[in-house]
């Protein structure tokens, strides 16, 4: 694994480069978001999706959500009401994945049963500017051990992972809760779990 450390207020620039360019050749990588560290990989390479399936130990009914870097993608990963629209333009960026009908832009790797997908714009800058400069979406899934237990330290996960990622981006330990999820299929918010985004800002 190649391994970066950020500086916590100026992130490198030429590290986030060498990030990208390992996702535009089919790599792995762990980066920080808002709320906890993540995997993610681009989401139009289905060989590096199915990596990151075989590190995290789950199978493909277990569905990752996906980074995009603002509102104006949202439309071309999903179908998007104006009830929609409103509520993620208030929430977003922010530790929230949303729910909504798939485009058929998204690979049906992704989809749920239901032709569903996760949606997340992060308040993080390093995350969005991979998404943003890969020029597709990345996948968001949390870091997690074999048990499931999420991994906030930095040399902890570059231990755990040091063999299975190609790079990481490492941006201090991040304590923080996974994102909520809210199914947003219908005119109004269903709450899938209650996480780092306050639910009593959904109404």
């Amino acid at each position: 694994m190649d391994y970066y450390e950020l500086h916590p207020v100026t992130p490198q620039q030429r590290y986030i480069n060498k990030a990208v360019e390992k996702l535009k050749k089919g790599g792995v990588i762990i980066y920080p978001t808002d709320t906890v560290y993540g995997i993610g990989c681009d989401i139009f390479n289905k060989s590096a999706i199915e990596k990151i399936y075989r590190i995290k130990n789950v199978t493909e009914t277990k569905l990752f959500s996906f980074i995009i870097p603002n509102l104006k993608e949202i439309a071309k990963y999903a179908k998007v009401s104006d009830y929609a629209y409103k509520l993620m333009k208030k929430l977003l960026p922010g530790p929230y994945t949303f729910v909504l009908p798939a485009s058929k832009l998204v690979p049906k790797i992704l989809w749920t049963k239901r032709k569903t997908v996760g949606i997340r714009i992060p308040n993080h800058p390093v995350a969005l500017t991979l998404t943003e400069e890969l020029g597709h979406p990345i996948i968001s899934t949390s870091v997690t051990n074999r048990k499931g237990e999420i991994l906030y330290d930095p040399s902890e996960i570059h231990m755990v992972f040091n063999n299975q990622i190609d790079l990481m981006l490492a941006n201090g330990a991040i304590n923080g809760q996974p994102s909520t999820i809210v199914d947003l299929t219908n005119d109004e918010p269903h709450v899938i779990r209650e996480g780092a985004g306050d639910v009593s800002m959904l109404y």
